[in-house]
């Protein structure tokens, strides 16, 4: 498979490749602004990408008066593959190096099944997605996985809804199969970036990215870099205790938020309501299917189910709490609500949105939006893209 030949030699380079990549198709004279590079220096670097492949020419740009620019563009041919892992479902998908979706997938998958067996329906899903042509093959790829992950080495470790794959070298066993360089991160820092990139989070600098899926993770942006930590796992808000000596949870400690909330945590409850005749909606859809999922208590919100309604509100409160004492501490531009549980939408979201400002300090709630994410299921795919285009628009 193809790969890419070469790398930005250096700062300025690394900086123009990024800003094609974001801001698409741009002239000369454009890109010379944004840098603030003489007319020279910022020639001989284009001229130095061009030689590498890396960039075209793109024909002639809008006329500024006098001499018209010629538009430079990144090379069509790049292709990046982003794979997002979920507890419950895998999505991977194609980019171009403009971060545009050009190929989507998604199936079911458990992720308890061990890294070997994902990632033969990875490779098989994105096999399909060569098969239907918008790939020959990957110049780089990105990786995200439902659990805490040691970023420069891209190995999970003890993950507690990962049985299997603690210390699994995913980096490395990946980047032989597909032929290229590969990056693996959290889930949750995936699904900012790709808000960041493409979705609700493009304008803003510092923010809180929060998955609710089949656990609670939250993505912290600080000064428009996602920020890990010291070991990669910074932003692990769902073992955060939310009650004293409460409910057990899969980490091993009690009372964490993910123990009452989350898609594990509202299926077990809602088929609880079932069964004591709290819920004769729920009751139905459990007698009909045999079990229960998150969206089967949105629809049974819909309805307006009372039953339904409060195990939304009830998480989202918990929910609201945490996120309140993170506010107060990070004092974030913008909270960003993302994840399969989504689906309970704006129910959920004035939960979390009334706890958050009735509790956090003034100053920190003032003027702080507290929105669903735009992107949905392509959100980790296109901040996957994202995180390896990063890592090769970097100096080599």
């Amino acid at each position: 498979m193809r790969r890419m030949t070469a790398r930005p030699a250096n700062a300025h380079q690394a900086r123009l490749l990024r800003l094609l990549r974001d801001g698409g198709p741009t002239s000369r004279a454009q890109l010379g602004d944004w840098m603030d590079l003489s007319r020279s220096r910022l020639a001989v670097e284009v001229d130095r990408l061009l030689d590498t492949g890396l960039v075209i020419a793109d024909g002639l740009a809008a006329s500024r008066g006098g001499r018209r620019s010629h538009n430079i563009r990144l090379a069509p041919t790049l292709r990046f593959l982003g794979v997002d892992i979920g507890a419950t479902s895998v999505d991977v998908a194609v980019t171009n190096a403009e971060l545009e979706v050009l190929g989507h997938v998604t199936q079911p998958m458990d992720v308890r099944e061990g890294p070997v067996a994902v990632f033969e329906q990875v490779l098989a899903m994105a096999a399909k997605l060569r098969g239907s042509g918008v790939a020959e093959g990957f110049d780089g790829a990105g990786i995200g996985v439902p659990g805490p992950v040691r970023f420069p080495e891209g190995v999970p470790v003890a993950p507690p809804i990962m049985p299997g794959w603690d210390g699994f070298p995913v980096r490395e066993a990946l980047s032989q199969e597909l032929g290229c360089p590969v990056m693996v991160d959290n889930d949750v820092n995936l699904m900012a970036m790709g808000e960041q990139q493409a979705g609700v989070a493009r304008s803003a600098k510092d923010f809180l990215c929060v998955k609710i899926g089949t656990g609670i993770g939250c993505g912290i942006v600080v000064g428009g870099e996602v920020y890990r930590g010291t070991t990669g796992s910074a932003g692990d808000i769902g073992h955060i205790q939310a009650e004293r000596d409460g409910r057990p949870c899969a980490c091993g400690n009690r009372g964490c938020l993910e123990a009452y909330f989350g898609g594990a945590a509202l299926a077990r409850d809602a088929e609880a309501a079932a069964r004591e005749g709290r819920s004769a909606e729920l009751a139905a859809r459990l007698e009909a299917a045999g079990s229960l999922a998150a969206t089967d208590v949105a629809a049974a919100a819909s309805a307006g189910d009372a039953a339904a309604l409060d195990l939304i509100r009830d998480g989202g409160t918990r929910t609201g709490q945490v996120l309140a004492s993170l506010v107060s501490f990070f004092n974030p531009g913008l909270v960003v609500i993302g994840g399969g549980v989504t689906g309970l939408g704006h129910n959920l979201l004035a939960a979390i949105r009334t706890q958050v400002y009735r509790q956090s300090l003034p100053l920190a709630t003032g003027n702080l939006p507290i929105v669903l994410g735009e992107l949905g299921a392509v959100a980790g795919v296109i901040g996957a893209a994202r995180l390896i285009s990063d890592h090769l628009f970097s100096p080599a």
